[in-house]
């Protein structure tokens, strides 16, 4: 049901920048709470992108990338408390934001697009 390659790609890759941060913060920083919160909602963004692909309907669909954004949403307010907590340096926090909010609005574009074309 996805024909946005470009989505399923970036967020499986952002997904294993999450999990590379989550190594880093419990080994290097031992940082678990926050750690453990942005590996589920970082790697869920992706999970849900994929279960897409596999989506019973076009409902079905929207309501995975759907899902996925709020997933997104949620990412970027654990960087931002990891940044200004002085866990993460301000380029690894510039960047992983960068990813985020960049399938922040790929999502919304192809949530738009799909609920235009019901």
């Amino acid at each position: 049901m996805i024909s946005n390659n470009l989505l399923a790609e970036k967020s499986k890759t952002f997904g294993v920048r999450i999990v590379k941060c989550h190594q880093y913060l419990t080994s290097k920083k031992h940082e678990y709470i926050m750690a453990n919160q942005i590996y589920r909602s970082g790697t869920s963004i992706g999970a849900n992108v994929h279960e897409g692909i596999y989506a019973q309907s076009k409902a079905d669909f929207i309501n995975k990338l759907q899902v996925a954004q709020k997933e997104a949403g949620e990412t970027n307010y654990w960087l931002y408390l990891l940044f200004h907590s002085d866990y993460i340096s301000e380029e690894l926090y510039q960047s992983l934001k960068n990813d985020c909010d960049e399938l922040l609005r790929l999502l919304a574009a192809t949530i738009k697009s799909s609920k235009n074309n019901l």
